[in-house]
């Protein structure tokens, strides 16, 4: 039964500590999420590390806010193909496709 004790024990303090640069910003408004899920952020950061070495992927997801520019553009083009203007025609081969382009040259 000792040794028992000694393995939970042991598997408990093979724990390590990772030291990084984050934003104070950014590490608060994390901490505020992790809290709203009942958790500390140091849980969440452990499970996307458990993730990484499983699945050997990492992903972003970066979505915000556009610059005024860059928004009206696309604001433009949305509403212009919508309403049919400045689209290519749809292809059946790429003949098709390579004859199109080339008649815009």
């Amino acid at each position: 039964m000792t040794s028992g004790i000694r393995c939970i024990y042991f598997r408990h303090m093979a724990k390590t500590t990772i030291n990084i640069k984050a934003d104070r910003k950014v590490k608060e408004e994390a901490q505020k999420v992790a809290r709203s899920f009942g958790m500390p952020l140091s849980t969440i950061i452990n499970a996307y590390l458990h993730q990484l070495i499983r699945t050997k992927e990492i992903h972003f997801y970066l979505e915000g806010e556009l610059k005024p520019s860059v928004k009206r553009r696309l604001d433009r083009l949305q509403k212009e193909a919508m309403e049919g203007k400045n689209l290519s025609p749809a292809f059946h081969t790429p003949k098709e496709m390579d004859a199109y382009l080339e008649s815009l040259r």
